[in-house]
């Protein structure tokens, strides 16, 4: 099975495009998983525990783990095997090298860490995402549009007459023999998210910039697919992942993923979103873990 099809089977059995990115920072997550690996490995058991059956794909940041050192790369690992197998894993790196380096990279993402889908930069051209690519079952999400200010420094540059970002997202449709590519596109770019849809045929398109960064999850969603027509996901972490920073973290992480989810099947549906908090349904909250079912603790204190 193709890394879109599993992508799109993710989607459909847990009726949802919301990716969660698992961006664990000490500084936002509750203060006694703070301090230690373990407590940080406990507080991302918690959160896919709560919410593993709401999401099509968790995206953990390497950067969070990188910067942990070794016990990161080890809580990384850990992570990923708590993530059930048929939630898509999205490992969020931005690679893109020379040939020979991006083959280790390509390597270590798919084979030791047992991502689905990578990020990748197409800065340094095809030769740098060709290791990638030769993973037919995996996939790549590739840099178009991006969410940050500094976008407009190098992706809406004229290139011939048109902006660099439709230059990507062609080339990037030719390379995507074995379906195995999408592009990244930030919600925070409405008017050219609609263009690149267009561009980007039959590929996925990864959206960041929902919730923190100010994107807009109806046109995200509605833009996205072209109307439901194409396959999208969506991503939030922030807003999500530290809707509270007390022990209700997974419950409110679950009540906030269940908002996403309503709102998305409304759009679906053609029926008009609620206008206050009071006209929201409340959505059902995860089960408190017993003291039977506390995660293992194989990283120490």
């Amino acid at each position: 099975m193709s890394a879109l099809n599993n992508l799109q089977t993710a989607q459909q059995k847990n009726r949802s495009m919301i990716c969660l990115g698992l961006d664990l920072d000490a500084k936002k997550m509750p203060s006694e998983y703070a301090g230690s690996i373990k407590g940080m490995f406990d507080f991302a058991h918690r959160i896919i525990d709560a919410t593993s059956d709401l999401v099509c794909a968790y995206k953990p940041n390497l950067a969070f783990y990188e910067a942990l050192g070794a016990e990161g790369l080890s809580l990384l690992r850990l992570i990923r095997d708590r993530i059930p197998e048929e939630v898509a894993v999205i490992m969020d790196g931005k690679r893109g090298d020379i040939g020979n380096t991006a083959q280790y990279y390509a390597e270590s993402l798919f084979e030791k860490l047992r991502a689905d889908w990578v990020t990748l930069s197409p800065y340094m051209g095809f030769d740098s995402l060709r290791p990638f690519l030769e993973y037919k079952e995996k996939g790549a999400f590739i840099l178009c549009l991006t969410s940050n200010a500094g976008a407009k420094d190098f992706q809406l540059l004229d290139v011939g007459g048109k902006p660099l970002y439709t230059v990507v997202a062609e080339r990037v449709a030719g390379w995507n023999k074995d379906q195995n590519c999408g592009l990244v596109v930030g919600a925070t770019h409405p008017g050219q998210l609609r263009d690149i849809r267009t561009l980007a045929g039959d590929m996925p398109l990864l959206i960041p910039g929902v919730g923190a960064q100010g994107g807009s999850l109806e046109e995200a969603a509605t833009l996205g697919t072209d109307n439901f027509q194409k396959t999208a996901v969506i991503n939030v972490s922030r807003s999500v992942l530290y809707a509270s920073n007390d022990k209700d973290f997974a419950q409110r992480a679950r009540q906030e993923l269940e908002k996403l989810n309503s709102t998305v099947t409304s759009l679906r549906a053609g029926r008009p979103q609620p206008q206050t908090q009071a006209q929201t349904t409340q959505p059902v909250t995860a089960p408190e873990l017993p003291a039977a079912e506390q995660p293992p603790s194989p990283l120490g204190a």
